[in-house]
């Protein structure tokens, strides 16, 4: 929060670089993600939500395991294009397309109910901005939904509009606020069971986010006891009125927001009452829990980022591992606290994770 968060932030580092390498590429390059590891292929639909009592509008996505037919749908995007090129335009660069997903839009439904998973993103940034960890739980068999927080994000609207974020009075309540309205939403088509609405499993329900998301997924859990786990990615855990204890399951996953160097994630780690895990990945930056850390080494090159950028910004934590972590111990967690599946993983330091340490 006291950073600039996801692309956004590592452009803005960059602004004083010369800018030629971008300049003079030929034609904007396309990124690239990662492959989910499940065996499961993805849909993804897109949400506008009408919120009437702030009188805002709302973009989400809701990402579930779809069937062998899903590769005769599109493609989905990283973010709308529109919206992807506000977001370099204003640091005034436009070096790069957004990458493809693995979802495929309006792909049919893959038959049973599905634990789901929420997230709320961070600071000034957008929904798309852990897609390598939604595609890995939906591969897996989760439904993923997602939301833009107008006002705090870049986002764009069925009739074309592009959102930007406005100033920095949005709070974690206000994320808090728009993870509820679209719980509210997924529960009226669980119950409606038409489409992707039959998938949802409105019993075993989860949380995460990053940054600012990890205070608000507390501040829903706090608030709703309809999610039962939740995962906060590096958070500074600040609010007002303050985030409070919590009786279900909760995962910190560490990085320049530690309990030993920020108090508020100290203080809410002692009010756990439930199930508590706390690890941090050894090298690891704010931006090393979502895609960050996989499209900024290949921006770098294309705007001629420093070493020294770059390191602040993703830290000396190999992107191959970051992506690694990113996909294990969240599945493990969700399918320990949603699917009652025993995870080893969680128990204690790991030979395939040598990076990852259990802080006590």
């Amino acid at each position: 929060m006291r950073r600039r968060s996801l692309l956004a932030a590592v452009l803005t580092s960059a602004v004083a670089m010369p800018l030629g390498a971008a300049k003079a590429t030929a034609a904007p390059v396309r990124l690239t993600l990662p492959r989910p590891t499940g065996p499961h292929p993805i849909g993804v639909v897109d949400l506008h939500l009408a919120d009437r009592r702030r009188s805002r509008e709302l973009m989400a996505s809701v990402w579930y395991p779809s069937t062998r037919d899903a590769r005769r749908h599109p493609v989905a995007p990283w973010m709308p294009a529109a919206s992807w090129h506000a977001l370099l335009e204003s640091v005034g660069l436009d070096a790069a397309e957004a990458p493809r997903t693995a979802g495929h839009v309006g792909a049919p439904v893959l038959g049973g109910r599905r634990p789901i998973v929420l997230y709320s993103h961070g600071n000034d940034t957008c929904r798309a901005e852990t897609t390598i960890v939604v595609q890995e739980l939906v591969s897996h068999g989760y439904v993923v939904a997602t939301v833009d927080h107008t006002g705090d994000s870049y986002s764009q609207l069925p009739d074309g509009r592009v959102l930007v974020p406005g100033e920095d009075s949005f709070t974690p309540w206000d994320s808090a606020y728009d993870v509820r309205l679209l719980l509210d939403h997924l529960e009226r088509r669980a119950t409606a069971r038409r489409g992707w609405g039959a998938a949802l499993d409105m019993r075993r329900v989860g949380m995460f986010g990053w940054s600012k998301g990890a205070t608000s997924t507390a501040l829903v859990m706090n608030t709703d006891p309809r999610v039962r786990a939740g995962i906060g990615f590096d958070g500074e855990m600040q609010s007002q009125p303050p985030v409070d204890g919590l009786d279900r399951p909760f995962l910190l996953l560490s990085a320049d927001f530690a309990r030993n160097t920020e108090p508020s994630v100290e203080e809410f780690w002692q009010k756990l009452r439930g199930w508590r895990l706390n690890v941090h990945a050894v090298g690891a930056a704010h931006g090393s829990y979502n895609d960050q850390q996989w499209l900024v080494p290949q921006i770098a090159p294309l705007i001629g980022m420093s070493e020294a950028d770059y390191l602040d910004w993703c830290g000396t934590l190999d992107p191959a591992r970051a992506v690694r972590i990113q996909q294990a111990y969240p599945l493990a967690f969700f399918d320990q606290h949603l699917r009652d599946r025993r995870q080893p993983l969680l128990d204690g330091p790991s030979p395939a994770f040598p990076e990852v340490e259990f802080v006590r």
